[in-house]
């Protein structure tokens, strides 16, 4: 049995870096939640989604060849993007089937198995095996985040139905969580621009395979200027921006670290909504936001194992 490859220990400075990558990737992400939805009514979600990976490839291949003197090098082992951009585009179509199933609360809880999930597949793929207090703070941010997700409502939390939505987005999420381990078990000294090419490419020519009726069917030139403004923020900040930071940590992180950053993003949608004037959410809802950043502060702090 082919052993599995264990990355080199990071230094203490490169492990800041990728929790600051990861803060950054879940206000990004977060952002794109208020961008799309000005977006939804005008472009269906294959379109859009398939739109934005050819923009932000295109963008990562030009930054890629700039870095690299100009080539980016062709990939070893193609199959291992092949791997990657299908678990990515899993996840991504089974949100947006799941959510003409199910509501947004819902799917937001199903998302909040994602650092569980990943903690499984770190053990699974490279053997990590998180300390208690990294297993307890992650609890913790959770708690925070489902509390936050259901606006505080515990009627709301109790009455929580598992239904075809939910159970979908769940092979989703798995895909999701499986994949930052991954990208740790498959880099094999690629510089992390071109892995990012590479990973981004087959996750787009996935979706568009997907998609391809719903993409014929767009009036590409009928489309309003705000789509375009849209498909601008998706492809430079949530596609090629957070692609590169996911994979940038996950060569630094245990994957349950990595992906933990996600019980953030439905804080930064509070403090985006409010700052845009939207109105700010009750009080019981700030708290949990806060017992979930209290938890992601301990993550961070914890030894890796």
């Amino acid at each position: 049995m082919t052993s599995i490859p264990q990355a080199r220990p990071a230094a203490v400075g490169g492990k800041a870096l990728a929790h600051a990558a990861m803060l950054l990737f879940a206000a990004l992400v977060s952002g794109s939640y208020t961008v799309g939805a000005i977006a939804a009514p005008h472009i269906g979600p294959a379109a859009i989604n398939a739109v934005r990976f050819v923009f932000a490839t295109s963008l990562m291949g030009a930054a890629a060849a700039l870095v690299l003197s100009g080539r980016v090098p062709p990939p070893r082992a193609p199959w291992r993007f092949g791997v990657l951009g299908v678990l990515m585009a899993v996840f991504f179509v089974t949100m947006f089937v799941a959510l003409r199933l199910t509501d947004p609360v819902s799917t937001g809880a199903v998302f909040t198995l994602l650092p569980v999930l990943a903690a499984v597949f770190g053990f699974l793929f490279l053997g990590e095996v998180p300390r208690p207090l990294v297993i307890a703070s992650l609890a913790l941010a959770g708690c925070g985040a489902v509390w936050v997700i259901f606006r505080g409502d515990l009627d709301a939390l109790l009455s929580f139905d598992v239904g075809p939505g939910e159970l979908l987005f769940l092979v989703g999420v798995a895909c999701h969580a499986a994949y930052a381990p991954l990208v740790k078990r498959f880099n094999r000294g690629e510089p992390v621009i071109a892995f990012t090419f590479w990973t981004l490419l087959a996750t787009g020519l996935c979706i568009a395979l997907y998609g391809a009726r719903e993409i014929a069917a767009t009036d590409w030139a009928a489309l309003p200027g705000v789509v375009w403004v849209a498909v601008a923020y998706l492809s430079v900040f949530t596609t090629a921006g957070t692609f590169f930071l996911l994979q940038f940590a996950a060569l630094r992180l245990p994957a349950a670290k990595v992906l933990a950053y996600n019980y953030l993003t439905p804080t930064f949608v509070i403090l985006y909504e409010g700052l845009l004037g939207h109105g700010w959410t009750s009080a019981s809802v700030v708290a949990g936001a806060l017992v979930t950043v209290l938890g992601l502060a301990v993550m961070a702090l914890a030894p890796d194992r």
